[in-house]
C-alpha cells in the first residue's frame, strides 16, 4: 500500500509541475508561442510524463485554464463575502473581476487564448461551470433582499456573465479603459434595481 501512495504522490507532483510550468509560460507568452519541449524542460519532467498526464498541449492548456478559473472564482467569492449588503456584493464581484483582468494569467489564459485554443463553445461552458453559480447566487440574494426587481435568475445570470466576459476582454485589450468599463457595467446593473 505504501508503494502505491508514493507513486500517487509522485504522479500528483509531476502533474502539478506541468500545470505550474504551463500557467507560467502560457501567461507570459501565450499558447501558440510555447512548445512542448519548453513545457517539459520548465517542469523538470520528460515528454512521456507530459503525455501520461495530458493528451497533448491543448489538454494541458485546458487544465491550466480550469485551474485559473477556479482560483479566480474562489478569490471573487471571498471578496464578495466581505460585502455589507446585496448591492455592494454585486459591485464587489464586478470590481474584483475587472481587477483580476490585469493579472497576466487571467488576461492571457482566460480572455485571449482560451476562446481561440478551446473554441468558443468549450470556453463558454467552462466559464459558466465556474462563474455562473456565483453570479446566480449574487443576483438571487439581491432579488430576495428587494434590491433587484424579481425576474428569472438563470437567464439574467447568463447575460450578466456574458457582459462581464466582454468587459474583461475590453480591459485585457486596453487596461486604461478599466474605469470606464467598470462604470458602464455598474450602470448596466443599476438598470436592474428595484
Amino acid at each position: 500500500m505504501e508503494g502505491g501512495t508514493r507513486q500517487t504522490e509522485r504522479s500528483e507532483a509531476t502533474r502539478g509541475a506541468l500545470l505550474r510550468a504551463g500557467r507560467e509560460l502560457f501567461a507570459a507568452r501565450g499558447f501558440a508561442a510555447v512548445g512542448t519541449e519548453e513545457l517539459v524542460r520548465s517542469a523538470g519532467v520528460t515528454r512521456g510524463a507530459l503525455y501520461h498526464h495530458f493528451v497533448d498541449k491543448r489538454d494541458l492548456f485546458r487544465a491550466v485554464y480550469e485551474d485559473v478559473e477556479e482560483e479566480l472564482v474562489r478569490s471573487i467569492g471571498e471578496a464578495m463575502g466581505s460585502a455589507r449588503d446585496p448591492w455592494a456584493l454585486l459591485e464587489t464581484g464586478v470590481r474584483t473581476w475587472l481587477e483580476a483582468c490585469a493579472d497576466p494569467a487571467v488576461m492571457r489564459i482566460i480572455l485571449v487564448d482560451a476562446p481561440a485554443v478551446l473554441g468558443w463553445q468549450e470556453w463558454r461552458e467552462i466559464s459558466a461551470r465556474y462563474g455562473l453559480d456565483l453570479v446566480s447566487l449574487g443576483l438571487q440574494g439581491a432579488m430576495e433582499a428587494g434590491v433587484l426587481r424579481p425576474q428569472p435568475v438563470k437567464p439574467l445570470a447568463h447575460l450578466l456573465l456574458g457582459a462581464m466576459s466582454e468587459a474583461g476582454m475590453v480591459v485585457a485589450g486596453d487596461p486604461a479603459a478599466r474605469g470606464e468599463v467598470e462604470e458602464a457595467l455598474v450602470a448596466l446593473m443599476e438598470g436592474l434595481r428595484a
